[in-house]
């Protein structure tokens, strides 16, 4: 029904007047009481569980697990050498020999000595056996004359038997001094081992081998370099060879301050390394248990098993520690959350499409997702995309994003 408004221009009612004013009349009712307004689609996720944590990246550069300059124990000069660089080698392995010609001599010279100390031993054994024969037969025919003497005291001499009993003494005496003599030469043969045997180790140092398996990273000498003991003080002694560990290696990490009480041995560890494009599992393995006063900052170990060697010392890494972990933690997206006065909130689709805006309790953040701990419960519809235009009561067609998407969408 059209109603109706009259102009006068001068006096006179206008056809014209009259069509505009319907027109304006019409276009008002479609918005007043037409068709309905369709409401606004806005992307929302379910709040779901999941296991959270929250991790602190550092960077680091990795380092042999063990690393050493080879030097040799004596003095000589590089008769043969085994390895070079690159080589990988197992613990034992023989990398290098010296020639020492004096040693040879002094092994000759304590060989020689052993042998005498051995002949002055047995030497000495057979005079302690002689010396106790002719003990016992002295004191024998001593106690044959004493005991004649007590049956028959008119039978034997008294000088006869004084004699007997002194030869039975000179004896006695003969055996104790085998005795000390044999002690002495068993002392002397211990020396002479002992010298032997230190002749031999001092020969066998002539032998370089490896202390522990690994990679031969640096090479000094050549045959026929002269080597100085590694022990020498006066000089600076070369070393024969480097040698690094590298099945295992070390990120040595510097933790702040603030998250020491949260680094434990043996947490697990993600490494990752952009030169590689590859991430590797590593464990907390140890720390100084100190904090630097110049960096505020504690030196933290993570030890990386390299089984293939793909992973190199020197290699910059960047390594994740788990700070918290939740397992079966209520979950939204981080941007479904809106803090205002210290107060969280999020805007909820309940079951009749309209928009709640609901406070929640947060647990720990991660850069994707934030563990809420009271306030929703599992499956609720949590708006993820622009919260400008939309408030509470609002009439909303929810549409659930994929997890991924929910991400993106902020």
């Amino acid at each position: 029904m059209f109603r109706l408004f009259f102009l006068y221009a001068g006096g006179g009612l206008t056809v014209a007047g009259m069509l505009a004013l319907s027109s304006c009349s019409r276009a008002g009712k479609t918005e007043a009481g037409g068709d309905p307004i369709k409401p606004p689609t806005v992307a929302v996720v379910g709040a779901a569980r999941e296991d959270l944590s929250r991790d602190l990246e550092l960077a680091a550069e990795f380092r042999p697990y063990q690393e050493i300059d080879v030097h040799a124990k004596v003095a000589g000069y590089l008769k043969e050498i085994y390895v070079d660089v690159g080589d990988r080698v197992q613990k034992g392995r023989l990398l290098a020999v010296l020639e020492i010609p004096e040693l040879s001599d002094d092994l000759t010279r304590a060989a020689a000595a052993k042998e005498l100390s051995d002949a002055e031993w047995q030497r000495a054994r057979e005079e302690v056996e002689r010396s106790q024969s002719a003990h016992a037969a002295a004191h024998l025919s001593y106690t044959r004359l004493a005991a004649v003497l007590q049956t028959r005291p008119n039978l034997v001499a008294q000088q006869e038997i004084d004699e007997a009993l002194a030869r039975d003494r000179v004896s006695e005496a003969q055996v104790s001094s085998a005795k000390a003599a044999l002690a002495a030469a068993e002392d002397q043969v211990r020396v002479s081992q002992a010298d032997e045997k230190k002749v031999r180790t001092f020969l066998d140092y002539s032998r370089i081998t490896a202390p522990f398996p690994g990679i031969i990273t640096k090479r000094y000498a050549d045959t026929g370099a002269m080597i100085q003991a590694g022990t020498a003080s006066q000089s600076q002694a070369m070393p024969v060879v480097r040698l690094s560990e590298v099945d295992r290696l070390r990120l040595v990490l510097p933790v702040p301050e603030s998250i020491v009480p949260r680094v434990r041995i043996g947490a697990p560890v993600e490494v990752k390394v952009p030169a590689l494009e590859r991430a590797f599992e590593g464990r907390v393995s140890r720390s100084s248990g100190k904090v630097e006063l110049s960096t505020r900052t504690m030196e933290t170990e993570v030890d990386v098993l390299n089984p293939q060697y793909v992973l190199m010392p020197g290699m910059y890494a960047y390594a994740a520690l788990t700070l918290d972990r939740r397992e079966d933690a209520l979950a939204v997206p981080v941007q479904a959350v809106s803090s205002r006065e210290g107060k969280a909130t999020v805007l909820v689709v309940d079951n009749r499409k309209q928009i709640q805006e609901t406070p929640v309790a947060l647990g720990i953040e991660t850069p994707s997702k934030v563990e809420v701990l009271s306030g929703l419960k599992e499956g609720d519809l949590v708006v993820v995309g622009n919260r400008s235009q939309l408030r509470p009561g609002q009439t909303v067609e929810p549409k659930v994003m994929e997890p991924a998407a929910g991400l993106e969408a902020r």
